[in-house]
């Protein structure tokens, strides 16, 4: 039989959003499945998210009540809109937008101000985020400002659960790409071949996908892509600023680069969280759970937990590979993991090449991103 429960602890309290990392690893001793009026059950132990990631029949994608391609569906329905994506992210469209990749980042890092303090998340994440996400879909660059200000929009209306926020800024990106779609429908020129005409032409189950499906699509790969890698820069950059001796074997040795960043993203995670909603009754260390709850699976604690990877703090990406959730496991596993882990890599070697140093600006304290986003929202460093 189902528990009364008692709110364990306020995800949105000032205490928790102060340093999100540091309270979750709290929570995972003290109350490692636990009950909040904002998040309903949340996860926070490695093998307990393990667990619902391997058993998707209880633990269902489909939380949401809107359309969510694919992420908000579950086999049947899923598996053909993952087989159509997938092919996007395969190793020989990664090679076609690899040059242009390096471009982007190559330009963005050449224009820093070095020597002075500059904030991170104006000055590379954000700008790298919108950039390469409209390089890759091959949208205008008409299109940066309105995106960088609805990503804002987006995160507050999310963190204030305003579900009339929601629906207007929902409202608002699907009227960007329904312009889009429509610009390529009328033109009376060939359709330019990127990412974005390809998807238009897919199939599922020998049928077009409608512009519903299409819109909201986009809409999981723009609001994933954007917040997540310029959370990733921000991290990626805070971290070396304070261990300068690994900057320097990294750039003695850019190879390791790869390895380097899951592990950095590991102990600081860009993407918070995911939601699932249980089809049964379940018990996870020690609750019952009804069917029908949401459970929040915390990658930024169980990507911390001691007993998966010891020191939580300990640079050790080989050993940590293996256990590693930054992309997730399962059938949902990120299927855009290989371009996120390109542009991170091509971003950093740029980088790397162009600088010696990445110092913490003298009498400036950063600031943390709050839930339901990773990283931060302001991060003073010098380039030298």
């Amino acid at each position: 039989m189902a528990e009364q429960h008692h709110e364990d602890w306020d995800p949105r309290s000032a205490g928790v959003q102060t340093d999100q990392i540091r309270a979750y690893d709290a929570m995972r001793t003290e109350c490692p499945v636990a009950w909040s009026d904002y998040q309903q059950w949340t996860l926070f132990r490695h093998a307990d998210v393990m667990r619902a990631l391997e058993d998707h029949h209880t633990f269902s994608n489909a939380v949401s009540a809107h359309l969510s391609v694919p992420n908000g569906m579950d086999p049947p329905e899923h598996t053909p809109y993952r087989k159509a994506i997938e092919p996007y992210f395969a190793p020989e469209p990664m090679a076609r937008f690899e040059p242009v990749c390096r471009d982007v980042a190559r330009a963005l890092v050449q224009s820093l101000n070095k020597n002075k303090p500059l904030d991170v998340v104006n000055t590379l994440s954000r700008p790298f985020a919108l950039h390469i996400q409209c390089a890759f879909m091959g949208w205008p660059d008409s299109l940066h400002q309105p995106l960088a200000e609805w990503v804002m929009k987006n995160h507050r209306a999310t963190l204030a659960r305003d579900r009339s926020a929601m629906a207007d800024v929902a409202e608002e990106f699907d009227g960007y790409i329904r312009d889009l779609l429509n610009s390529r429908r009328r033109t009376r020129e060939p359709a330019p071949d990127d990412v974005t005409t390809r998807l238009m032409r897919e199939q599922i189950n020998g049928q077009p996908m409608t512009d519903e499906e299409l819109v909201s699509l986009l809409r999981n790969w723009t609001v994933g892509e954007l917040a997540t890698i310029s959370a990733s820069i921000s991290i990626l950059t805070h971290y070396l600023a304070h261990h300068p001796e690994l900057l320097n074997d990294l750039k003695a040795a850019p190879e390791q680069l790869s390895d380097a960043i899951d592990e950095i993203l590991r102990m600081d995670a860009p993407l918070i969280s995911n939601r699932r909603v249980v089809t049964q009754e379940v018990e996870i260390g020690g609750r019952t759970i009804p069917a029908g709850a949401k459970i929040t699976l915390l990658w930024a604690s169980a990507n911390r937990d001691e007993v998966a990877f010891g020191n939580p703090d300990q640079f050790c990406p080989r050993q940590n590979a293996a256990r590693n959730l930054l992309y997730g496991a399962g059938i949902h596993v990120c299927p855009g993991a290989p371009l996120a882990r390109m542009e991170l890599r091509i971003f950093m070697e740029e980088l790397l090449k162009q600088i010696e140093a990445i110092e913490q600006a003298d009498g400036e304290q950063p600031e943390r991103a709050m839930f339901p986003t990773g990283g931060f929202n302001y991060l003073p460093l010098v380039f030298r």
